[in-house]
Order: structure tokens, then C-alpha cells, then sequence
């Protein structure tokens, strides 16, 4: 059986109740219960007094005396609160009945040695009986006293008593569930009004937000928590189409130009000379696409967080004159002097495949923005961890520096500029910094340059 949220909460409102209620129940019943036994048992005991008071006994004989008082009018009557005796001597052998006993025996057990109480019943009435031992001076039992009093009273009031608790028992958990459901239905009434807002939240309309209860309680920072969770996926849905537009545009960009140039080759039969500068163009292009694609893709391995990362000891000077000679041929061509100021020896533990591709895109950013005839400095500072890789190109301007580290951003503001290059390496850069747990930020001063520091922890 499937029940709703309202529902559950007032069925299982109404099974806690259920114990709860049934516990106390049952602590009433036995109050009742043993109470009105024990109001019985001190009749008895009162009765057994009175009678052993009249008997007297030599040696193992029993000795009855005041006999009339033994045939007090609640010894005779059967019909109304009667009381019965019954005295038997050690052998069972039956000494003295009450008249209202009639033909009747009461139960007794010859092997108690001392005062038992327990039901039983008479001329089909029911009594509450006590059996107690009568004892010579040396302590032995030479008979047994028999008391009996009629339990109808106290039979009916525990009977009524219990089913009152029947009946009330199943009432009041009904009550207590349509009760519960009703609380229940007017309490989620805030989360029935979420839902309602949330089922006309779509792709169309993903800037909508939920409306907020008036009460700052638990549903109130439900709401408040959905909201910065639509706001988020808002926020991702739009760098999301900001990166397809970007992409396409970036990708369409060298498409274009190799269209162009083969429609320019198209057009007349050229010289060989032609044909070779005009295909060496078309290859660049294709190697502009390729390198582009390969960061896209990177990016996409960081974003789905499927990038390992194997932490070792890795020594930073090594791996920077490394890249030093790889980025060589365009240090030569910019006349750009790359001094590297890190000590030997100084040993990070990190991944080191990851931090080369850092420090690649940012030493082939600095060659890239940097000016001709000036020089990149890689400084270790050794107080701090932290690594420092500037240059003295053009610079970045103050509005343009907190988008620096974003997909497709170029601070030259132009898709076609002669400054190759797709505006992916710094956000690859930071998202592997990020995956190492190093601290990646710039600082940049127009006409000054551009540095941007690693902080190792």
C-alpha cells in the first residue's frame, strides 16, 4: 500500500501513538488490576485473623470455638458479598464448613506451608481465596484455613474496564490519525506551493525562483537552498551557451579561412610558389583547429573530473629550462630574454605532467603578450612557496582582469587578431592548478606587464 506524504506521517504519528497509548493502557489496567486484588487479599487476611482467633488447638488437634460466631450472617448467605471458611486438619480431612458452603468444598493445597492467595470458583460464582496454614507451638502445620470472598464485584469493574480500553483504543488512534492528516496536510500546504512552482520551472523560464514562506523555518531554507541551486544551474546553463557560442565562433574562424583560401586557389591556375604559401596557410589553420580542439578536450576531462593526479618529487628547475628549450625557437624569434632565478634542487611534491602543462601555458601566454626585445622573469620565493612567472608587455586593464581565467576570454577583444591562440590555456591552467591544490592569481599593471604567481602549500 503506497500512501502519500501526509499519510505517512500521520500513520506513523498514530503507531507511535499506538505504543505509547497502549503502555499506558496496559499501566492502568494493571493498577486496576492489582489493586482491587489487593484490596481482596486484605479482606482475607482481616478474615483469616478473626477466624484463628476462635480456634485453639493441643498437640496436632484443631479446637473450634465460639461456634456461633461462625454462623454470622455472612457465613450463611451465597447471594451477596458472602464470606466462606473452611478449616481442614493436617490429612485433609475436612473439620468445619460454613453454611453458605453448602455442599460445596473450597480448594486447598496440603503441601503450602505458608499464606497463598488465588481465583477460583464456588456455586459458579467467582471468588478471591486464600489458603493459610495453621501452626502448633513447634511451628508445624496441623491444618489449613480456607477463606474465600466473592470477586464479582471487582470481575466486573476490571471487565468493563478492559473493554472501555478496547473500544477507546482503536477510537483514539483514529481520531488521532484523520488529526494528524489534517496538521500534516496544513503543514506541507508551503511545500504543495514549492512544488506547484517548481513543476513551471523549465529551460525557458530557468532565471524563475521559488517564492519564499513568510515563516524562517526549515521549509523557508528549502526554498532558500533550491533557489541558489537554480541559480547555479542558471549560471552553468549560461557559460554553457556562452561556451557553444564561443566555440563555434572560435572554430568557425579558421574553417572560414581555409574555405577562403581554397576558393582562392580555385579561382585561376597559380604558380607552384602560390599554391605552396597558400596550402602552408591552410595547414596552419588546421593546426590552429587541432590545438584548439585537444584544449577543448582537456577541459572537458577537467570538468568531468576524469583527470588522475600522481604526486611525486619534482624538481622546478629541471622541468622549467625543460620548457625553456622547447619555447626556444619563439623566444629567438621575439628577442625575448627568459631568465629563470630558481635555485637548484628545488623540489615540489606534486603531479609533475599537470604542473608542466601549468607552467607551459603560462610561459607560452608571457612569449605570447610579451613584448619584443623584452624578457620573462621565473622567480622562486622560497619564504612563501611560491612561484612568480612575469613579463613586461602591454597589460591588462582593471576591468578585464577578473575575467582572465574565463573560457574564450582574449583582453585584445579581437577573434581575429594576429595574436594566435583560442583564449583556453589560462582556464586550462586554472583548473589544474585548482586539481593540485595550488593558489593561482595575476596581478597586471597597463604598460607595465603581467605576472601571475603560483603559491604552493
Amino acid at each position: 500500500m503506497k500512501l502519500n506524504f501526509r499519510n505517512r506521517i500521520a500513520l506513523f504519528t498514530a503507531l507511535a501513538a499506538a505504543v505509547t497509548i497502549g503502555a499506558v493502557f496496559l499501566i492502568v489496567f494493571g493498577v486496576v488490576y492489582f489493586t482491587a486484588y489487593d484490596h481482596l487479599d486484605d479482606d482475607l487476611r482481616q478474615e483469616k485473623e478473626e477466624v484463628l482467633s476462635n480456634l485453639r488447638w493441643t498437640g496436632d488437634s484443631i479446637i473450634i470455638e465460639n461456634m456461633p460466631e461462625w454462623e454470622e450472617k455472612e457465613h450463611l448467605q451465597i447471594e451477596v458479598n458472602p464470606t466462606f471458611l473452611q478449616v481442614v486438619d493436617a490429612g485433609g480431612r475436612l473439620l468445619f464448613r460454613s453454611a453458605n458452603l453448602q455442599q460445596d468444598i473450597l480448594l486447598f493445597n496440603p503441601n503450602l506451608s505458608e499464606d497463598a492467595f488465588f481465583n477460583s470458583r464456588i456455586s459458579d460464582q467467582r471468588i478471591r481465596q486464600g489458603q493459610f496454614p495453621i501452626l502448633n507451638e513447634r511451628g508445624a502445620a496441623i491444618g489449613h484455613l480456607s477463606v474465600g470472598v466473592s470477586q464479582e464485584e471487582s470481575a466486573i469493574v476490571l471487565h468493563n474496564l478492559r473493554n472501555t480500553l478496547w473500544i477507546t483504543f482503536p477510537l483514539l488512534l483514529f481520531v488521532l490519525f484523520l488529526a494528524t492528516a489534517l496538521a500534516a496536510s496544513k503543514g506541507i500546504a508551503p511545500v504543495q506551493q514549492l512544488i506547484k512552482a517548481a513543476s513551471g520551472i523549465s529551460e525557458y523560464n530557468i532565471d524563475a525562483r521559488l517564492p519564499l514562506p513568510e515563516n524562517q523555518d526549515e521549509i523557508h531554507r528549502l526554498a532558500t537552498t533550491i533557489n541558489e541551486l537554480l541559480q547555479r544551474v542558471e549560471s552553468s546553463v549560461q557559460r554553457e551557451k556562452q561556451f557553444t557560442a564561443d566555440a563555434s565562433h572560435e572554430i568557425r574562424t579558421p574553417l572560414t579561412a581555409i574555405r577562403g583560401t581554397l576558393e582562392v586557389l580555385l579561382r585561376k591556375k597559380r604558380e607552384p610558389a602560390q599554391y605552396e604559401e597558400k596550402i602552408n596557410r591552410v595547414i596552419g589553420e588546421v593546426d590552429r583547429l587541432h590545438g584548439m580542439l585537444d584544449q577543448l578536450l582537456q577541459l572537458a576531462r577537467l570538468e568531468g573530473g576524469h583527470t588522475p593526479v600522481k604526486r611525486m618529487p619534482v624538481d622546478l628547475n629541471v622541468l622549467l629550462r625543460g620548457l625553456s628549450d622547447k619555447w626556444q625557437p619563439r623566444l629567438l624569434e621575439k628577442n625575448i630574454a627568459l631568465r629563470l632565478q630558481i635555485p637548484i634542487s628545488t623540489t615540489l611534491n606534486t603531479d609533475a605532467a599537470l604542473l608542466s602543462i601549468i607552467l607551459d601555458n603560462l610561459l607560452g601566454n608571457a612569449i605570447k603578450y610579451g613584448n619584443a626585445g623584452g624578457q620573462i622573469d621565473c622567480i622562486w620565493h622560497p619564504e612563501d612557496t611560491s612561484l612568480t612567472i612575469r613579463d613586461n608587455g602591454p597589460g591588462i586593464s582593471p576591468e578585464q582582469l577578473p575575467y582572465i581565467f574565463n573560457r574564450f576570454f582574449r583582453t585584445d577583444d579581437s577573434r581575429s587578431s594576429t595574436v594566435p591562440g583560442a583564449g583556453l590555456g589560462l582556464s586550462i591552467a586554472k583548473k589544474l592548478a585548482d586539481l593540485l591544490g595550488i593558489h593561482l592569481s595575476v596581478s597586471s599593471r597597463e604598460g607595465e606587464g603581467t605576472a601571475f604567481v603560483l603559491g604552493f602549500s
